[in-house]
């Protein structure tokens, strides 16, 4: 028989922290959305928090999560197969995030489940883009050590900010905010810095093609001058 440490019921009545705990949660969601679903799970049958919904807790999900999880630890970190495995994840990690926002709303009745949803699909919906554009930008560069880095620390942010989140939603929410507003900034400058270097390139292409042109078209007329000193 499976023994389960009770919940505090009303731990999460306040809609606001509810409403909080669902965009921190989204905007994980949006970075690594198993890991999210494994973090709560785990959460969920070591204490007795009432903000974590219980399906999350069940056998069969942790399984999954940690399967599809393994996946993703390995698929993030090689270049241009971690944006192959984001695009293949639009959809599901704004779905994640929308279904874990709903599941905390229904938990903590006190939010409607549809403005939980759209809370936590719509923050892991923004985390998403950044994530994937910022990794498009990173794989412009031809070393695999810095898609690496980026994967360990988003894991890392993503661990620490849900794990926070479970006993402090309020300053979750604004650690996630702000980090989706770096990440915003970051990811500007990145294409910047990516244009720049792109239109640098093409200069010097341009520039290589007309001199190999030049001295296309100068090499037929010395040619020429030499057969007639010949004569």
């Amino acid at each position: 028989m499976e023994v389960r440490y009770p919940k505090v019921a009303g731990t999460y009545a306040d809609p606001v922290e509810s409403l909080a705990l669902a965009f921190s949660s989204g905007w994980a969601s949006g970075i690594n959305s198993y890991l999210v679903v494994l973090v709560l799970g785990v959460a969920d049958r070591l204490g007795s928090f009432g903000s974590i919904p219980d399906v999350l807790g069940r056998w069969e999900v942790l399984a999954v999560a940690a399967v599809l999880y393994a996946f993703e630890f390995v698929a993030d970190k090689i270049p241009y197969v971690d944006s192959a495995w984001d695009v293949v994840s639009t959809a599901i990690r704004p779905l994640v995030g929308g279904v874990v926002g709903v599941l905390i709303a229904g938990d903590s009745a006190s939010v409607d489940e549809l403005v939980g949803g759209l809370v936590g699909g719509g923050s892991a919906l923004a985390s998403h883009s950044v994530k994937t554009g910022t990794r498009m930008a990173v794989n412009t560069v031809p070393e695999p050590f810095s898609n690496i880095g980026i994967s360990v620390g988003e894991d890392v942010a993503v661990l620490a900010v849900v794990w926070f989140a479970i006993e402090h939603p309020y300053a979750a929410a604004a650690i996630a905010a702000v980090l989706l507003a770096a990440g915003l900034v970051l990811l500007w400058l990145a294409w910047r810095t990516v244009r720049r270097g792109w239109a640098r390139f093409r200069a010097w292409r341009k520039r290589r093609a007309g001199r190999a042109g030049r001295a296309g078209r100068a090499g037929p007329v010395g040619a020429g001058e030499g057969s007639g000193l010949e004569q």
